[in-house]
C-alpha cells in the first residue's frame, strides 16, 4: 500500500491547495464551529503548514495562544516559518495518538482531515478529550471519500484510480462512524454537519482540480498504475475541462463535541 509522504514537495503542493477558494471556505466553516474567543488556548492537531494555527492566533489575541502538533518535521518547519516572530504560538512534533500536551490544558481543540489517516481513532479521540478542559470544545473535520463522484469517459480507470487513492487512508469513510465513537469516548452534545464540495469548473480554486496534481503524483507511485497511466488519467481531466465536461463532487463533515464539566 502506497502512502503519502509528508515531505517538502508535498508541503509545497498543500500550500497551493490551502490557498484555494474551497479550502478557504472550509477554514471559515471550521472557525464557525470552533468559535474561538480572545484569551483562549487552542490546540491544533495535525497542524500541517500552519494556516489554522496562524489564523486561530489572530482570533484568540490578545492574551490567547495556540499549540500546533504534527508528525511531519517538514510540515512543522513550514508552519513555524509562517508564524515566525509571533508570540503565543508554538509547534511540537508528535502524532495524534500521543499528544505532548498536559491534561485539560486547552479551551478548544481542532483536528482537520487528520483522523482519516489514523489507524487507532479511539486513542486519538481520547487524547483530544484529555487535552481539553471540562467544558472545552473539540472540532473534527474529515472527508467521506466514498461519496466522491468524478466524471470520466474511462470509468474503469477512474474506479481504479479512486480505489488506489483510498488505500493511502486508514479509513476512507470515517465520518460514517465518527459521531458514535466521539460519544463513546465521553464527548457530549456531539453534532455533525455535512458540506458538499462540488464543481463543474476546472480551476485551482475548486477542491477537486486543486487536488489533481497531488493525486496524480500519488498514483504514479502505485503498483499497477504508474507514472504513464497516472498522467493519462490527469490528461483526460484537463481535456474534459477544455470541453466543459469537468465534474467533481464529494461530501465533507464537521463534527463538534464538548467535554463534560466536572460533576455534570
Amino acid at each position: 500500500m502506497a502512502q503519502l509522504v509528508f515531505d517538502e514537495a508535498l508541503a509545497e503542493q498543500m500550500e497551493v491547495v490551502y490557498r484555494s477558494r474551497d479550502v478557504l471556505r472550509r477554514r471559515r466553516l471550521v472557525y464557525e464551529a470552533l468559535a474561538a474567543q480572545p484569551g483562549e488556548r487552542i490546540l491544533d492537531v495535525g497542524c500541517g503548514p500552519g494556516f489554522y494555527a496562524s489564523e486561530l492566533l489572530d482570533q484568540v489575541e490578545p492574551g490567547g495562544s495556540v499549540v500546533g502538533v504534527d508528525a511531519s518535521p517538514q510540515m512543522l518547519a513550514v508552519a513555524a516559518h509562517r508564524c515566525e516572530g509571533r508570540p503565543g504560538v508554538e509547534f511540537r512534533q508528535a502524532d495524534a495518538t500521543s499528544l505532548p500536551v498536559e491534561d485539560a490544558g486547552f479551551d478548544r481543540a481542532v483536528c482537520v482531515q487528520v483522523l482519516e489517516y489514523v489507524s487507532d481513532v479511539e486513542t486519538a479521540l481520547r487524547e483530544l478529550h484529555r487535552a481539553v478542559r471540562p467544558g472545552g470544545r473539540v472540532v473534527v473535520w474529515d472527508v467521506d471519500w466514498e461519496t466522491l463522484s468524478w466524471h470520466s469517459h474511462d470509468p474503469g480507470r477512474m474506479d481504479r484510480a479512486l480505489r488506489a487513492w483510498d488505500e493511502h487512508l486508514a479509513d476512507p469513510a470515517l465520518p460514517r462512524t465518527l459521531a458514535p465513537r466521539m460519544r463513546a469516548i465521553g464527548f457530549e452534545d456531539v453534532t455533525m454537519e455535512g458540506h458538499a464540495f462540488a464543481t463543474a469548473e476546472f480551476t485551482p480554486d475548486a477542491y477537486g482540480s486543486a487536488l489533481l496534481p497531488l493525486i496524480t503524483d500519488y498514483l504514479a507511485t502505485v503498483d499497477g498504475f504508474g507514472p504513464a497511466e497516472a498522467e493519462a488519467w490527469a490528461d483526460e481531466q484537463r481535456l474534459l475541462a477544455e470541453r466543459g465536461e469537468f465534474y467533481f463532487a464529494c461530501l465533507q463533515f464537521c463534527f463538534a463535541g464538548t467535554k463534560p464539566r466536572q460533576g455534570a
